[in-house]
């Protein structure tokens, strides 16, 4: 997406996430399931997988791996990210109030 195309819309970015100082549930899975290492690709992981659970709330282990196959992390090796991921899909994280 161009910025232009964004004009008048809502931008969500992984700043965004928290709400204060409480991470989000997907952030909390992230660093429960150690789902970064060196945390280059995190924000791209957190807002594939964000914008995946916002359009599929209960989705498969492999339209989780879809849903995040436009990010390249060499730390990891994904297992980790779709742990985290399918953690917050069984609703083992609650979001704050």
């Amino acid at each position: 997406m161009l910025a232009l195309q964004a004009n008048g819309g809502e931008v969500l970015t992984v700043e965004g996430l928290a709400k204060g100082n409480e991470l989000n549930s997907l952030q909390k899975a992230f660093l429960d399931y150690g789902a970064f290492q060196c945390g280059f690709c995190t924000s791209g992981m957190l807002m594939s997988a964000t914008a995946l659970l916002n359009e599929n709330p209960k989705p498969t282990k492999e339209q989780i791996k879809e849903g995040i196959d436009g990010n390249i992390c060499r730390c990891t090796g994904y297992n980790s990210i779709i742990r985290a991921v399918t953690a917050v899909v069984k609703g083992e994280y609650k979001e704050a109030k």
